[in-house]
């Protein structure tokens, strides 16, 4: 089992996610990944879907550091992790641009990038970024194909329904290796996007893991479970289950010192 580290890219944190790259990777960790909000509203109306009663469990006050930014500061301090996104609201985002940035941090990483992706819930979010909100699976599902055209270098002029490129446009440089993509979400839709790029990003509360809802899926399966700090032993004990029922990998909170951070790699293995 493969072990990730969410990232502090947000909360106190992060003006300090560059020094926290560096040192979860000395302790250990397999892999780095960084949420994603670009902003978010003072009080939040929208249903938070990873919540029993649908409300937000953090403070709307939290800062969050650009997803792709933090990336780029991990990369240039990192060597072996792979990086990752759990995950970029890729439907509220210009796919040009993210096939861009995501080739680029690939590039300076030497082939590390791993993009997750979702759809995105906060409706408040895309109204400040002037993006609709209606059909937003729909556009993700034409962004996907075109950030893999983009990344080819040379893509051919496409027509989307939401989205248009003209021929003879270049997207250089191209990433250093193919970049994995997994889909984050529950939902038919999203485990229907999910199958269709190969990869899932589900998320469990440490306490309600649930192996029976991941079996079966074909693909590689990343679990990232919330409100793991300092209860590593029962994360522990459910990894051969998670291993069993397909998962490949889990991202864990973990503490931010070296020796704390080593801990926790160690209590997994």
């Amino acid at each position: 089992m493969l072990i990730g580290a969410k990232l502090p890219a947000s909360g106190p944190l992060h003006a300090g996610v560059a020094e926290h790259a560096a040192v979860l990777e000395r302790a250990g960790f397999d892999s780095l990944w960084v949420s994603d909000h670009v902003v978010i509203p003072r009080t939040i109306e929208s249903r938070y879907p990873f919540s029993p009663d649908g409300r937000a469990t953090w403070a709307t006050d939290t800062p969050f550091m650009d997803a792709m930014v933090a990336l780029a500061a991990a990369a240039a301090v990192t060597s072996r992790v792979r990086l990752g996104t759990a995950a970029l609201v890729l439907p509220q985002r210009n796919p040009v641009l993210v096939a861009k940035q995501a080739a680029s941090i690939d590039v300076v990483s030497g082939g590390r990038l791993e993009l997750g992706i979702g759809a995105g819930w906060l409706v408040e979010e895309f109204e400040a970024l002037d993006t609709p909100f209606e059909r937003r699976g729909a556009r993700m599902d034409e962004w996907v194909s075109l950030l893999r055209e983009c990344w080819t270098g040379t893509p051919a002029a496409f027509a989307g329904e939401f989205y248009s490129l003209a021929e003879g446009t270049l997207c250089l440089p191209t990433p250093a290796h193919e970049i994995p993509m997994l889909v984050g979400g529950h939902s038919p839709a999203a485990l229907r996007r999910a199958r269709a790029v190969g990869g899932w990003l589900p998320q469990h509360e440490a306490d309600e893991i649930d192996p029976s809802e991941l079996e079966g899926f074909e693909g590689r399966v990343v679990l990232r479970i919330v409100g793991s700090l300092g209860r590593e032993d029962l994360v522990a004990t459910r990894l051969r289950e998670l291993e069993d029922a397909g998962v490949s990998e889990v991202i864990v909170d973990t503490p931010v010192d070296e020796a704390g951070a080593a801990a926790v790699v160690e209590a997994l293995r």
